[in-house]
């Protein structure tokens, strides 16, 4: 008896460990699919064994190449390869700042690990020109700003290039509300956009679309694909993600009859997608003017582009959320009555009774007992006494 009771108990056990295990790998998917702007499926083709396939992504306008195969039958992602081979004129291109920043190589050499950052002023908006010089001139009329992951767009944008001669507007100075920045087609040999921005900002890649360049592109997705198995790709993602995946096959040594080319359907916009918002106060990180710190009101009371819970208006160096007294300056944080109100600003200090909250209630205590007993003695002498007849 008791030996099924054990082997019962181990089996529900188990059974409640299965689903726990299947509810945190969904919520894990979840996740990783919400932060993907798009998928393309596939799914209509046939294969009797595990086949490498090879999906081309050569016409897709993609910011951030990162993507997540997902097999729809078995809900989990697998390991991919993306194929990239460009034969391309592609103007170098030289960048500098003004005022001087380090690092700033960063903005475009084609790595997204790589970031320039821009410090933030005390008091007010950070202001950021960015000079993009050319050995030859380009045709553009797209700017991709890519920036490092819960970091928000800068506050404005402006775009100017030289042509003939003069530095002419080609974006009037805007607020800039999403990374791709359409324009005007323009032919020059030097840009330089203009940020100002209100909360730390660091670029990982500044893209100036170089439509003069003649290129020879391949871009796809390879991966081993399953018997009567379908799968979505998604891809362009708002931030980095990474995905779990099994162990990969070596694909990239394979000859062209070994892999089925696969011409998947037109891209479709992912209705899982749930834009960045690190501190989960309802506004994304690319639109929060305090990323980090929940402000769902977005209140900024001197228009400075940083939230008064990022501000720090006393210049003391703590923000205003993190400083016990925001409106004067106190480094030291002093709280001798720890109420919560920094000494320099607290205008009611009661410190015996605010450092030790239980003396308040003894105090109380002690009064509502003295009159526990007043009351008793009271009814007592009010009493009059039993007199007592004898027959």
């Amino acid at each position: 008896m008791k030996t099924k009771i054990l082997f019962l108990f181990f089996l529900m056990t188990a059974v409640v460990l299965s689903v726990n295990a299947q509810e945190l790998a969904q919520n894990s998917n979840s996740l990783i699919i919400g932060a993907y702007r798009s998928y393309k499926d596939v799914d209509d083709f046939f294969i009797q064994v595990p086949t490498a396939v090879e999906i081309p992504f050569a016409n897709e306008f993609i910011e951030r190449l990162d993507f997540a195969v997902l097999d729809v039958t078995t809900n989990s992602f697998e390991p991919y390869f993306f194929i990239k081979e460009t034969t391309s004129n592609k103007i170098p291109v030289s960048v500098k700042t003004n005022p001087v920043v380090y690092n700033t190589g960063s903005m475009i050499d084609d790595k997204m690990n790589t970031n320039t950052d821009f410090l933030l002023p005390e008091d007010t908006q950070g202001r950021i020109q960015i000079i993009l010089t050319s050995v030859k001139p380009i045709t553009s009329s797209v700017l991709t700003t890519l920036l490092a992951d819960n970091v928000a767009l800068p506050s404005t944008i402006e775009i100017r290039a030289l042509v003939g001669g003069q530095n002419r507007i080609i974006v009037a100075n805007k607020k800039m509300d999403q990374p791709t920045i359409r324009f005007p087609q323009t032919v020059s040999g030097q840009w330089t956009i203009t940020f100002s921005f209100g909360q730390p900002l660091r670029i990982s890649e500044l893209r100036l679309l170089q439509e003069n360049m003649v290129t020879t592109r391949k871009r796809a997705i390879r991966f081993l694909a399953q018997p009567e198995h379908t799968y979505r790709i998604y891809f362009n993602p708002d931030r980095s993600v990474i995905a779990s995946v099994g162990e990969a096959g070596n694909l990239l040594g394979l000859e062209d009859k070994e892999i089925i080319l696969l011409f998947s359907g037109s891209s479709q916009n992912n209705p899982n997608y749930i834009i960045a918002d690190v501190d989960k106060d309802g506004v994304a990180d690319s639109h929060d003017n305090c990323v980090s710190i929940s402000n769902p009101e977005q209140q900024d009371i001197n228009n400075n582009g940083r939230g008064d819970k990022c501000d720090d208006f006393d210049h003391d160096g703590l923000i205003n959320s993190r400083d016990n007294c925001p409106n004067q300056p106190n480094r030291n944080q002093l709280d001798t009555d720890s109420d919560g109100i920094g000494d320099v600003c607290d205008t009611e200090e009661s410190r015996i009774t605010e450092q030790h909250k239980w003396i308040p209630w003894v105090g109380i205590s002690f009064a509502a007992l003295v009159l526990i007993i007043f009351f008793i003695l009271t009814a007592k002498s009010i009493r009059k006494p039993e007199q007592t007849i004898d027959q």
